[in-house]
């Protein structure tokens, strides 16, 4: 004798055309649910958030039937006030810029790039730090060294030279050979052209290094006795706090 069992999906490929559906949608965004209607999804026809919605759609549905969408439903209401009134966000900018770019609402993309939160990041720091030779690939270099160094300790640290100009490269290369010598691994950063100064990017630094989720503090760095270079000029060291 044998035994059928039946289970429930949890979730349908939809092959029908939507021009057979309700005007009124349903959707499933990350676990949050919205309804609107399938003229609002499509305002924008060359949208992604359109294309999902035209034709003979690639959207799964979840156990209740509701298009489902995996991407942070949280930020989803503020696209939906967009698509209804044209009312750009003034809260949580950098997140819903983020799904804009996603469902490439580019109206929208372009009047949050207009915002300051936007074009402060976008058009003043990130085109300062595009001028920072190597900056990314330093920034995870800091991160390595601190892990590498934080095996049974509450800190680590990382020595950073910071220089802006070829003079100040040329200066500090002493200093730079003489740790090399003590095997002290250090990350330099510059010389770079931009008018932000030496203070500017440490913040920057210590910005994107949080960003990573990593507690860190930073503080000139006290050349050992001997030493034969005002360290403070160019020298900093980094503080990972691990717990």
């Amino acid at each position: 004798m044998s035994i059928s069992s039946e289970h429930k999906p949890l979730g349908k490929q939809v092959t029908g055309s939507l021009h057979t559906l309700s005007p009124i949608v349903e959707l499933n965004v990350g676990g949050e649910m919205y309804t609107t209607t399938l003229s609002t999804l499509k305002k924008h026809p060359g949208s992604k958030l359109a294309e999902m919605f035209t034709g003979q759609p690639k959207l799964r549905t979840d156990s209740e039937g509701r298009f489902f969408i995996d991407r942070p439903g949280t930020y989803f209401k503020y696209i939906l006030e967009y698509l209804r009134s044209n009312q750009v966000p003034t809260q949580c900018i950098q997140d819903v810029y983020k799904e804009a770019l996603f469902y490439d609402i580019e109206p929208l993309i372009k009047q949050l790039e207009d915002s300051p939160q936007i074009f402060g990041e976008l058009v003043a720091r990130k085109q300062f730090l595009a001028r920072v030779p190597n900056y990314s690939e330093n920034i995870e270099l800091m991160i390595r060294i601190a892990r590498a160094e934080a095996v049974a300790s509450r800190r680590s640290s990382v020595i950073v030279c910071v220089v802006k100009t070829e003079e100040d490269a040329a200066r500090c290369q002493d200093a730079l050979n003489s740790l090399d010598m003590d095997k002290k691994s250090v990350v330099k950063f510059g010389p770079w052209k931009a008018a932000p100064s030496i203070s500017d990017l440490l913040d920057c630094i210590q910005m994107d290094v949080e960003a990573k989720g990593y507690k860190i503090s930073f503080q000139p760095h006290i050349a050992e006795k001997g030493f034969r270079f005002k360290s403070h000029d160019f020298f900093y060291k980094f503080l990972f706090t691990w717990w």
